[in-house]
């Protein structure tokens, strides 16, 4: 597999003297999250500051990992470099219009016995994770309806268009979601953390799923009648008809039956 190179970013990392896998790999950057070390191999990730050619900086995460994979029926010994799956996932999102990452460089090598992967994405500069906005209510105060509505919609339109797609997140929780109030009023959304992504014959088994995840880890912060509105969105319908309020039976009885398992 070739390289990949984002070709708005291929003059940046130019004039930064990133343009190869080796400069990048030895690149001395301070960690954003300490190494996962898993199997005698190990991943992780950097925050890096790029100068840009016309002045001012631009920010990359720049993930690198070395013999870190996941097994498969194709590669049941060294297994597929995680950092793949998600480029593949990131690029999947991409093509059909998914609003997440952007990627900015790609590129796998076997040095001797090792197997390296390197992933880099720009910052999501002006996001803030679902799960940060909402703490941020304990300083600032919960915001009035009409602003979390405009958020709650513009998860749910990324939701819905992630499904319409049939592709289902298996991870769709608070702290993989990343909005962005602008000053004309709305509300970005975009989803991360791609790894687990799966497309899914069957959207209904798509929605049960990622909308039970996001229900479990939302209910101490939004009210009942803040996630119902926001379903309705997600659906796109002004009332719930008999088959969509089966959907949330189903999730609101699975989330209950999760928290008393946990002791919730």
């Amino acid at each position: 597999m070739n390289d990949y190179v984002n070709e708005r970013w291929r003059s940046i990392l130019a004039h930064n003297g990133l343009s190869s896998f080796d400069a990048l790999w030895k690149l001395d950057a301070d960690w954003f999250e300490a190494p996962n070390q898993r199997r005698g191999g190990w991943s992780g990730v950097a925050r890096c500051e790029l100068k840009l050619p016309e002045g001012g900086t631009a920010a990359i995460f720049l993930k690198r990992q070395e013999n870190h994979g996941t097994r498969s029926l194709l590669h049941p010994f060294s297994g597929v470099p995680t950092f793949l799956r998600e480029f593949k996932r990131i690029m999947t999102y991409r093509a059909r219009a998914i609003p997440s990452l952007e990627p900015v460089y790609f590129g796998m090598r076997t040095c001797g016995k090792n197997q390296r992967a390197i992933l880099a994405t720009e910052e999501l500069a002006g996001f803030v994770s679902l799960s940060d906005y909402v703490h941020g209510w304990a300083l600032d105060g919960i915001p009035p309806r009409e602003g979390r509505r405009l958020v709650l919609k513009g998860v749910a339109c990324l939701l819905r268009k992630m499904h319409e797609h049939h592709i289902r997140h298996g991870c769709f929780f608070p702290k993989h979601i990343f909005i962005r109030c602008n000053v004309d009023g709305g509300v970005e959304a975009r989803v991360i953390d791609l790894e687990k992504s799966r497309f899914h014959p069957l959207r209904s088994m798509c929605a049960a799923r990622d909308l039970y995840s996001l229900n479990q880890y939302s209910m101490e912060a939004w009210s009942r009648t803040d996630r119902v509105w926001f379903f309705k969105q997600y659906l796109g319908v002004t009332r719930l008809d008999p088959r969509a309020k089966q959907l949330w039976r189903r999730i609101a009885i699975y989330t209950a039956n999760k928290r008393t398992a946990r002791g919730g």
